[in-house]
Order: structure tokens, then C-alpha cells, then sequence
């Protein structure tokens, strides 16, 4: 076992560590681009907090049963990636789900049209019946119309609170015929409609195919660090050389090594949607 001065040391370093990570989760959001909607400050402030006390906890209890600073800081790093490394899914999901949505708001917004009415009135009445998904963000566009909100600031507005570049293209149509009020908007609305549930089939069928991918990268990295902790704490006697310092900066760059494959297995599994093109001033 360790001395107890050198175990101190560790903790302190651990300790700041997890102040350090704390910091660098609440300096993201100072980083430009548009802000995620539904996502408030003080929720990802205290989901860093949340991680970092769990990562330091991981890292202390690793430590104390094995001794291995190197090992406890690679854990302590790993409770806080994890959302990173194993998450994903759930994203594609909300992404999908907004997508849905906005192909049936479209087809809602098109019968509307077709009773004689203007933008104006058909989003509002068109928005409280729309898909859970998208509907805080028309209620907000809603909102916007009613303050007197030009129409093309207020769906600009709606397409920032979206965040996905298929709703940038029915916002951008919306914005044309807002200022040309030119004729064929229904038209133009049914064939959006049908591009957006295109674009959320190959979406699924892009999801399905890498649910494996994911599950595979989710497998070896349980395998990995359950193996590695359990010889390191059940077997002392074979990773006995790992505990002097020389041992410590091998296990450090073999574990680089497994972050490194861990990431770029990761970033295999992970789905690229296309850049936007409709960003407002504030969000560009």
C-alpha cells in the first residue's frame, strides 16, 4: 500500500482534477455557435458538477483498493466522459423525433393554407396541435408573432430553436414566400413535407445500421476496464510490476492507447447531420 502522505497527495490531485473539469464544462458554454434548446445554463453547470463528483468518488474508491494513481485518474476521466463515450442515441432520437415533426407541421400547415389564410394565421393555429417534439419552439414563434415580430425574424427565430438543417429548409421557404408572397406555397409545402419524411427514413435506416457499431463499442469498453480492474485488484501478484513508477507510466500510456481506440470506435458509431445554412447573426 501507499503512504499516507502520498495518498493525500493523490486525493489532492484528484480534487483538483475534478475542480479543474468542473471549470472547463462551465467555460463551453461560453463557446460561439447556437445554443441548444431546452438545455439551459444552470442544467449543463450542474450535470458537469454532477459528473465530476462522481468521477472523484470513482477515482478515490479506485485508489484506495488498488494504489494506482494512474489507474484512478483514467477511471475518474472515464465517469466523466461517459456521457460521450456511451451516449448518442438518445440524441438521434430527439433529432428524429423534431424531424417527424416538422413533416407533419408542414402537412398541418399546408391544409391550413388551403382555407384561404396567410402565415400569420396559420402558424398560430397550426402550433398547439403539433408534435411534442417541435411544439415549444412554435408556441415561442407564436409568441413572436403576437409582440408583432416581423415573420422572417420570427421564423428565424423558430430555426434557430430547432437546430437542424431540414427545418432551415422549410423556414427559408417560409422567409421567401413571408417576403415575395408569391403563389405555389402549398405545393412547395407538400413536396418539403415528403423531403423531410425521406430524410427521416434514411435517418432510421442509418441509425438501425449503427446500433451495432455502438453496442459493439460499448461491449469492449465494459470488457476492458472490468477486466483491468479486476486483475488489479483480485490478481496483485500479475500486475504486481504496474506498481512502481516505471509501471505507472507504462499503464499510463497503455491506457492513452485504449482511450485513443475508444474514441475513434466512438466517433465510428456516430451520426453526421449536414452543416446549417439558415443562421441568424446572434447564432453565427
Amino acid at each position: 500500500m501507499i503512504s499516507l502522505a502520498l495518498m493525500v497527495t493523490l486525493l489532492g490531485a484528484v480534487i483538483g482534477a475534478g475542480i479543474l473539469l468542473v471549470v472547463v464544462g462551465m467555460s463551453e458554454h461560453d463557446e460561439p455557435g447556437p445554443r441548444r434548446p431546452g438545455v439551459s445554463l444552470r442544467d449543463r453547470v450542474q450535470g458537469s458538477a454532477r459528473r465530476a463528483l462522481l468521477g472523484g468518488a470513482a477515482g478515490l474508491v479506485i485508489l484506495l483498493l488498488t494504489g494506482w494513481p494512474v489507474l484512478a485518474i483514467s477511471v475518474g476521466a472515464l465517469v466523466w466522459f461517459a456521457p460521450m463515450l456511451f451516449g448518442g442515441l438518445a440524441s438521434e432520437k430527439r433529432a428524429m423525433a423534431k424531424l417527424e415533426g416538422l413533416a407533419a407541421w408542414t402537412e398541418s400547415l399546408r391544409d391550413t393554407i388551403a382555407g384561404a389564410v396567410g402565415l400569420e394565421q396559420a402558424i398560430p393555429a397550426t402550433a398547439y396541435a403539433a408534435s411534442p417534439a417541435i411544439k415549444p419552439a412554435l408556441i415561442r414563434l407564436t409568441d413572436r408573432l403576437r409582440v408583432r415580430t416581423s415573420l422572417s425574424t420570427a421564423l428565424q427565430g423558430f430555426a434557430d430553436d430547432i437546430d437542424d438543417p431540414s427545418a432551415d429548409l422549410i423556414v427559408a421557404t417560409l422567409i421567401l414566400n413571408a417576403r415575395l408572397r408569391g403563389p405555389g406555397l402549398r405545393e412547395v409545402l407538400t413536396s418539403l413535407a415528403k423531403s423531410a419524411r425521406a430524410d427521416l427514413d434514411m435517418r432510421r435506416r442509418i441509425a438501425a445500421s449503427r446500433s451495432s457499431t455502438r453496442r459493439s463499442v460499448q461491449i469492449v469498453m465494459g470488457i476492458t476496464v472490468a477486466f483491468v480492474l479486476f486483475l488489479s485488484i483480485f490478481n496483485r501478484s500479475y500486475v504486481e510490476p504496474y506498481s512502481t513508477p516505471i509501471g505507472q507510466v507504462v499503464l499510463l500510456v497503455v491506457i492513452g492507447l485504449f482511450a485513443a481506440g475508444f474514441v475513434w470506435m466512438r466517433r465510428l458509431s456516430e451520426f453526421e447531420t449536414p452543416e446549417r445554412f439558415l443562421l441568424s447573426k446572434e447564432a453565427s
